[in-house]
């Protein structure tokens, strides 16, 4: 979908949130993150920038990395405050408003609203919905206005009005009538909240792919697929408490609240003397007295009067009245018995190696927030904080198999055209790093009985379901009937290479649901598709919040490429002469070329948008060290 730069999109999120209970209701849970997250995701790829308009919780907001404007009239003037706030900042002819309540909203509502007041020469442009039998309904909110209008809303509000229809009462209007009223429902109170969430009201793939205007499943782009996909998958809601030596690569469940500050106390950073800032002198030697020694987990209640110090290990609790430490090793020692130290002027600042109690965490604060894998640092904080068990998700169970007469299982004897399959093991390593409980459940053969008896069993017992083989356009009828009979799953051409096909919905059997990826035969593609479909999906679902990780390097030679799809190429990520990082695809780029897969240490990602490459410029490349 193209984006129009000529207009910025409002985000209206200043309510009052009274029919949910004073809630701030775009930051409520929805889906798997929040509902403003969610209109964010459907405005942002039909305009040039997306900004907010918030009254409370500005910082959670700006978390979202968009600009943030609260109301500037005084009063609450409900919407149409936000609006004129949004008028006041916009830097385009145009903006288009949109409720932080309404997460459904059409992925056509600019262009739609756009050409109508391009082509019906309109002030505003409107959203209109009319259900069977029924009247228009407008959408106000639902609004494109020039930018210019300013003026005449803001004389509105100071009349005193604040009816969201009025403002516009004399400019000409031009309206759109959609066909999904649904897309345009506001989600007002926490029952709603909850009947509109997909794990309490599962979603049909119809109703994502409904709000993308261009969506062809024959021509899919890859950004596109990936939002059906994210849009569509639902987080597992059981929770189990583990000892924090097991909790190791597992996804929290809740935010970890500190229960302690640490540290506890101001205290040493290293080995030295702990004095007062204010008795260094600043036109020569300072000479201290030492009084005492404190060490590590031993505080002292000595107060050291001016001219006095005391030596202090590394974590040693400061005494009161001290604030500064000196190194060891930037002292001299005078007088008898070594009691004096002598410091030159400027050696120190007063507040020098001194950690404060709470600067790495202070009691009541989040340590850890929800969905974090936990890595080896995090059981150290947690560690340090006395937890000893922690909330985790449970461990998604993933089954797998691959599909074809042609395989055949290492051990076996490799007839004449036949192959050894090698993408089950591809993918046990795969999903064995992301954490799942696994089951393999071998070779299915191309039988449409055997393939209906594993898609059910499989489906019984586990959360999601990756195939290899058996969805690309020569494999047998009986794939579609089977998996279209078992529940809703859509068959994609991707524009990407290697991969292009791709299966995904989610299947039923005997009261069990499990979502399904198809994946391609070919080796290469089965670990792309996994990579930048079915790993997302999967880490979702564990309520993990892992993206992947794109750097951006220098090409160092020519790439060539066709604009149009995405490509992903094999590549070997080193540095150059200046120390510089550089990459380097690997030759042939081969769908079943399993080898260089194995050579390369890195993807080099070329975004559909993009051309051929020259030497020089610069590439997002994916690493596979903790992929693969």
């Amino acid at each position: 979908m193209k984006k129009n730069s000529m207009i910025s999109a409002l985000i209206l999120a200043g309510g009052r949130g009274s029919r949910m209970g004073h809630v701030d209701k775009g930051l409520q849970p929805f889906r798997g993150t929040t509902m403003v997250q969610h209109v964010l995701e459907r405005l942002a790829p039909q305009v040039g920038n997306v900004a907010i308009n918030a009254n409370q919780n500005l910082a959670a907001y700006a978390a979202l990395k968009v600009p943030v404007w609260p109301d500037e009239t005084t009063g609450f003037a409900g919407p149409l405050a936000g609006l004129e706030a949004g008028m006041r900042h916009c830097a385009t002819p145009y903006m288009l408003s949109a409720p932080c309540d309404s997460p459904f909203l059409p992925g056509d509502l600019a262009a739609r609203l756009f050409h109508a007041l391009q082509s019906q020469g309109a002030d505003v442009a409107l959203a209109v919905t009319q259900e069977a039998g029924m009247r228009k309904q407008p959408h106000p909110v639902f609004c494109l206005v020039k930018t210019a209008l300013l003026p005449v809303l803001s004389t509105y509000l100071a009349a005193g009005g604040r009816r969201v229809d009025g403002w516009y009462a004399e400019l000409i209007v031009a309206e759109v009538l959609f066909d999904d009223s649904d897309a345009f429902r506001n989600i007002n109170t926490l029952d709603e909240l909850h009947s509109f969430d997909s794990a309490r009201a599962p979603r049909r793939l119809q109703d994502v792919v409904s709000c993308l205007s261009d969506y062809d499943p024959d021509a899919l782009p890859v950004r596109q697929a990936q939002q059906i996909i994210r849009d569509f998958v639902t987080p597992i809601r059981s929770v189990e408490k583990v000892a924090l030596r097991s909790a190791l690569d597992r996804v929290l469940a809740a935010d970890i609240v500190s229960p302690i500050s640490v540290p506890a106390h101001d205290n040493s950073a290293m080995d030295g003397y702990a004095l007062r800032g204010a008795d260094l002198r600043p036109d020569g030697p300072t000479t201290l007295t030492v009084i005492a020694t404190v060490y590590a987990g031993r505080p002292s209640e000595l107060v050291p009067a001016a001219g006095e110090c005391v030596r202090i290990m590394t974590g040693g609790v400061m005494p009161a009245g001290c604030d500064s430490v000196i190194p060891q090793e930037f002292v001299a020692n005078v007088g008898v018995g070594e009691t004096d130290i002598s410091i030159d002027a400027g050696t120190i600042r007063t507040g020098d190696n001194r950690r404060f109690a709470g600067e790495d965490l202070m009691a009541g604060s989040a340590a850890l927030k929800k969905g974090k894998i936990l890595r080896p640092a995090d059981l150290g904080l947690l560690a340090s904080l006395g937890i000893a068990e922690v909330p985790v998700q449970r461990r998604l169970r993933v089954a797998f198999f691959s599909t074809g007469d042609e395989l055949r299982s290492i051990g076996e004897t490799l007839d004449a055209g036949c192959v050894y399959d090698s993408n089950r093991y591809t993918l046990y390593g795969m999903l064995t790093r992301l954490g799942c409980d696994i089951v393999d459940m071998g070779i299915v053969k191309d039988d449409p009985q055997a393939l209906e008896e594993a898609l059910r069993n499989a489906c019984e017992n586990v959360d999601a379901i990756v195939t290899s083989g058996g969805v690309s356009v020569g494999a047998a009828d009986y794939t579609r009937e089977i998996m279209a009979r078992l529940g809703d799953v859509t068959f994609w051409k991707i524009g990407m290479r290697p991969g292009r096909p791709l299966a995904f919905g989610q299947i039923n059997s005997n009261g069990k649901s499990a979502y399904l990826f198809g994946l391609p035969g070919n080796p290469v593609a089965v670990m792309v598709s996994f990579y930048f479909f079915a790993r997302a999906a999967l880490l979702a679902m564990m309520g993990a919040d892992a993206p992947l990780p794109l750097l951006r390097v220098k090409s160092a030679g020519a790439i060539r490429k066709k604009s149009g799809r995405t490509e992903y190429q094999r590549g070997i990520l080193s540095v150059d002469a200046d120390a510089a990082q550089q990459v380097a695809i690997t030759g042939s780029q081969g769908s079943g070329i399993l080898r260089s897969m194995s050579e390369a240490n890195c993807m080099v990602v070329l975004h559909d948008e993009m051309g051929n490459v020259a030497a020089g410029d610069m590439v997002d490349v994916l690493m596979f060290e903790g992929l693969v």
